[in-house]
């Protein structure tokens, strides 16, 4: 398992569009993304915590390794 990198918000939410997420709404900084059942909630700030970023990849189903492919850094 890879250890996750200190992103942006927005670069969060380009990587989980790649895994098939869609945008679904926003109120405030908070983006909501959804894929079938799963859902998720990015925060668009400058920089997302580690430990939120973990977390919003155990909420939408996705494993670190599989986001860090579709981060493309």
């Amino acid at each position: 398992m890879s250890s996750l990198p200190i992103i942006s918000g927005s670069e969060t939410i380009r990587a989980l569009q790649r895994l098939g997420f869609v945008v679904v709404r926003q109120r405030g900084s908070h983006i909501v993304l959804r894929k079938e059942s799963q859902g998720c909630v990015v925060p668009n700030h400058r920089e997302i915590k580690i430990g939120t970023l973990a977390g919003l990849l155990k909420q939408a189903g996705v494993s670190v390794d599989d986001f860090i492919n579709a981060l493309d850094l």
